[in-house]
């Protein structure tokens, strides 16, 4: 499969990376702390990962707006204690160290957020180009920030077939949008998610693509 496509787009969270399980439930710890809300481990986990719109359920279960919530997480997350924390799936060297085209990377996490993970783990050299979503340049599963990554790359609508790997239905909508294939990777079981999320390839480890 890896030969199929002239150009890889990736996630990063919960695709080519994740967090070791303590981390979400002491970050939202801290967050439950000072909103005043006790977030079970439970909790920590769905709003961490926001699985199947789990998040929201949850914030509206406690009584937490929205906005509220992700500014108090902002406050609390220390971007170094984050890459600290950060691990490299086994299978993701693997695949992406047998692609000899361009590869990108377009994640919802921030700037200063993504740099020490990439720094922390020395993955940066591994993407051609880098784009965080933001209010300017959109959040997936709009197509501007797989546009924008298509760009930096060189491959923009000129005629080069291209693929992006992620494992959240945000990924699947912004490869669509953009008319690229959609590959869904299996992090989770699909009974967490309430729902299965399906792509034109769907995985459960990323060396299935070789």
């Amino acid at each position: 499969m890896v030969d199929e496509y002239d150009f890889w787009l990736c996630d990063l969270d919960g695709t080519l990376v994740d967090v070791e399980p303590g981390y979400p439930r002491d970050v939202m710890g801290e967050v439950g702390d000072r909103l005043g809300v006790g977030f079970t481990d439970r909790d920590a986990e769905h709003l961490w990962y926001g699985m199947g719109g789990v998040r929201d359920r949850v914030l509206d279960r406690r009584g937490v707006e929205p906005e509220q919530f992700w500014s108090v997480f902002h406050e609390v997350e220390d971007p170094v204690a984050r890459a600290e924390a950060t691990y490299l799936y086994d299978d993701a060297e693997a695949f992406l160290g047998s692609v000899d085209e361009p590869v990108g990377l377009v994640t919802h996490c921030q700037q200063y957020l993504t740099d020490p993970v990439l720094e922390h783990l020395d993955i940066g050299d591994w993407f051609d180009a880098v784009v965080c979503c933001d209010d300017e340049v959109g959040w997936k599963p709009d197509a501007g920030p797989v546009e924008l990554a298509m760009t930096d790359l060189g491959v923009g609508y000129n005629g080069h077939v291209g693929a992006l790997v992620g494992d959240d239905p945000d990924d699947v909508g912004a490869a669509w949008n953009a008319g690229l294939d959609a590959v869904h990777v299996e992090r989770h079981d699909p009974d967490e998610r309430g729902h299965c999320v399906l792509g034109d390839h769907r995985i459960q480890r990323l060396d299935e693509l070789h």
